[in-house]
């Protein structure tokens, strides 16, 4: 946890040496995941810089804690941007005259939100029992039903579906309870 202090703080302070040293060790893997999925080196490199712009500000704004490495955690918002990306781009509908691009701040403060529900989400997915977590990952990364039932022991596909029901219903009241939910939710 200290590495992600020093880091937070030579991207507020502009320490060139440390975020080129952050660039080399971090921006590899994020130009895989953008690559291997649909996108470019300079695709890759917007999203990195977009990544630290948009974690220098929220730092500068509110003083938070990560409580993942620095590194794990900017790729998952190197991940979160890009996923935005993807779904603007599938979202555009190309026509014969120019369109106004929508506000880079507010895209900006989306973002944001995004990523202040996301950490909201995997924490509250850690207050919930190891067998919830593992049949919620399960189900979240599409596995099919039989092979819950095969993994976890479970009698029957119905058995399964009732779990991930109780898990669900479990993971949602925990972040409903959370002081910070009405705060991320749907404007």
């Amino acid at each position: 946890m200290i590495n992600n202090l020093r880091y937070l703080n030579a991207l507020t302070e502009g320490n060139s040496k440390e975020v080129k040293l952050l660039y080399q060790k971090n921006f590899p893997n994020v130009k895989k995941f953008i690559l291997q999925n649909k996108g470019s080196i300079e695709d890759a490199e917007d999203i990195f810089q977009k990544a630290l712009l948009q974690i220098t500000v929220r730092y500068r704004k509110e003083k938070f804690v990560i409580k993942s490495s620095f590194e794990a955690y900017l790729y998952t918002v190197c991940k979160n941007l890009w996923r935005r990306e993807l779904n603007k781009s599938k979202n555009k509908v190309t026509k014969e005259y120019l369109l106004e691009q929508g506000d880079e701040s507010s895209d900006m403060a989306l973002a944001v939100l995004e990523q202040k529900r996301w950490e909201l989400f995997n924490e509250s997915l850690s207050l919930i029992s190891e067998n919830c977590k593992k049949v919620l990952k399960m189900f979240f990364s599409k596995t099919p039903y039989s092979v819950i039932v095969e993994a976890m022991g479970y009698n029957s596909e119905v058995v399964a579906r009732q779990r991930v029901f109780k898990c669900k219903r479990k993971l949602r009241a925990i972040i409903i309870e959370d002081s910070r939910y009405n705060l991320l939710k749907e404007l």
